[in-house]
């Protein structure tokens, strides 16, 4: 602790741990972690990182899909009652869809388009209740259309959720018709976001590949969405295990393949593993901050967005700049597999 903190902090948590073994009369890291919650919650984090680092522990559980059940609770609270149980097993099917789609190495439905689906129906179940409708049999494309008239801009969004629920509640015999099949909602085609010209490209690209008076993690990140299409969740997420340091190739999660980096990008990936060193840190994450070297768990999304404030962009401009030229280079199939998109969503940028 007085190298990941200050001499002063460890000092502190220190003694709070000897006091935590005195008064539990045991060093068995269950009973400690226990104690700790009880007494001083503010212990419990250091001693389950440490147990963890140290091997005194098993593996933390998945604390993402802890959350995100717990988020999607909320949301199948605030249903009207009567119109709860439909939607309860709505998210139980998305939840088990995806849950077989990683068993089988498909790409899965992400936690988020998961709690966006159970948002739309959440909006819709409290629109109809204060309609006075209390069963979904009784609803129809008019009650729908009125639904979807109150935000024009989020119809395409609105009518994906609208969808899947009512073709879910059709099959189990929920509602007799499908009201929102007949339902359209017209968008342009092909990729319409920002990107960055070629001379824009070639500026960022000196910025970070100088390196002289530009941050680790801003010259990595830049280089890494810029160059290799590489998304904010990859970049999180990215650990020692997946660097090859002798072959000077990374595989960034979800990826299947290993990715050869040049020489400007893996100039700046020594730069974050030099600057994780000076850390002193047990995160086995490539991208560490103040906060996590403390901890297991990886950087936020902010930081990745807060490491390119100095050049005003945010890092799905890059990562569009990009995919629009490898769409326009490659094959589709070749451009799936490389980066470990689905077809839907290359073909997007074609």
């Amino acid at each position: 602790m007085a190298t990941h903190r200050n001499v002063f902090y460890g000092a502190d948590a220190l003694a709070h741990t000897a006091r935590l073994v005195i008064d539990t009369d045991s060093t068995d890291p269950p009973s400690l972690l226990a104690g700790a919650r009880g007494t001083r919650p503010g212990l419990s984090r250091l001693l389950v990182d440490f147990f963890h680092a140290h091997h005194l522990l098993d593996a933390p559980a998945d604390v993402q899909s802890t959350r995100a059940a717990t988020r999607r609770e909320r949301r199948i609270e605030a249903v009207p009652a009567p119109l709860r149980p439909a939607v309860r097993a709505f998210a139980e099917v998305l939840v088990a869809r995806r849950e077989n789609a990683e068993r089988l190495g498909l790409r899965p439905n992400q936690l988020k388009t998961i709690e966006i689906r159970l948002d739309t129906v959440r909006d819709l179940a409290l629109y109809l209740h204060a309609k006075g409708q209390t069963t979904w049999a009784g609803v129809n494309a008019t009650d729908l259309e009125a639904f979807l008239a109150r935000n024009p801009a989020r119809r395409a969004s609105w009518l994906a959720g609208l969808r899947q629920f009512f073709s879910h509640a059709h099959c189990t015999g929920v509602v007799l018709h499908d009201a929102a099949a007949a339902i359209q909602a017209p968008q342009p085609r092909g990729f319409s976001g920002s990107t960055l010209a070629l001379d824009e490209q070639r500026a960022l690209y000196r910025r970070w590949s100088a390196g002289e008076g530009v941050l680790p993690h801003e010259a990595f990140i830049g280089l890494a969405a810029l160059l290799h299409a590489a998304t904010t969740t990859e970049l999180r997420h990215l650990t020692l295990v997946d660097i090859g340091t002798a072959s000077r190739t990374v595989r960034f999660p979800g990826r299947g393949v290993d990715l050869a980096l040049d020489d400007a990008t893996w100039r700046a990936l020594e730069g974050c593993l030099a600057h994780r060193r000076a850390l002193h840190t047990d995160n086995p994450h490539l991208l560490v901050t103040r906060l996590t070297r403390v901890a297991t768990c990886p950087a936020g999304a902010a930081h990745i967005r807060d490491s390119l404030a100095p050049v005003g962009l945010l890092p799905r401009t890059l990562r569009s700049t990009r995919l629009l030229a490898l769409a326009d280079e490659l094959d589709v199939k070749q451009l799936t597999v490389a980066l470990g998109m689905s077809y839907g969503g290359t073909a997007h940028y074609r």
